[in-house]
């Protein structure tokens, strides 16, 4: 049973991005009820526009997670984790990380930042491998961070059961779509 759920935001937004802020609506009104947490990476907190390095952003994720365990009395198997941009793919690292592995309920990724835009040869994919959670990828068909088929590629060298959506003619930013995307993401943490 699912006891909640976390969402980080990407790189130049924070923790208040209307789109985060659509999820949390619609799972808040979910049956059974979900916990939702909405969490900043500290360099936003610091009122900084450059993120940190991978390893601070992952620690954030870390910790959010077995804080929330402390809040939810629930286990960290009990949560899902997930958000936009470099905020899914800092909990994906998160999952993954040899040092600290971090073993939650399942993943969502939102406009996972593939490669940078325009350069399709530096990929984000060395950790794919060992994601071992159902995850469900979010991205837009015109996404300049990975197209729908290297997303899916890429993404076919995980192992654990994987859902693709896509949302027609949306950039990386996915912009309006909030409500669907949010729609999405409901409906596949109810049916976990």
């Amino acid at each position: 049973m699912i006891s909640g759920v976390i969402l980080f935001p990407g790189a130049g937004t924070n923790a208040n991005h209307h789109s985060l802020v659509a999820i949390e609506n619609h799972l808040k009104q979910s049956q059974p009820k979900i916990n939702v947490r909405r969490v900043d990476f500290a360099y936003r907190i610091a009122g900084k526009s450059f993120p940190d390095r991978a390893p601070v952003l992952i620690k954030t994720v870390q910790n959010a997670v077995l804080e929330a365990t402390k809040d939810w009395g629930c286990t960290t198997n009990q949560i899902v984790i997930g958000g936009r941009s470099m905020g899914g793919r800092m909990c994906s690292m998160a999952i993954t990380d040899t040092a600290q592995k971090l073993d939650v309920a399942a993943l969502v990724c939102i406009c996972y930042p593939l490669h940078p835009p325009k350069q399709p040869e530096k990929l984000r994919t060395e950790h794919l491998p060992r994601i071992n959670v159902e995850t469900m990828f979010i991205s837009g068909t015109r996404d300049e961070f990975g197209t729908v088929d290297e997303l899916k590629k890429a993404t076919s060298i995980i192992n654990a059961k994987v859902s693709h959506e896509f949302i027609d003619g949306a950039r990386h930013d996915l912009k309006n779509r909030d409500d669907e995307v949010a729609e999405l993401v409901t409906r596949w943490i109810s049916a976990l």
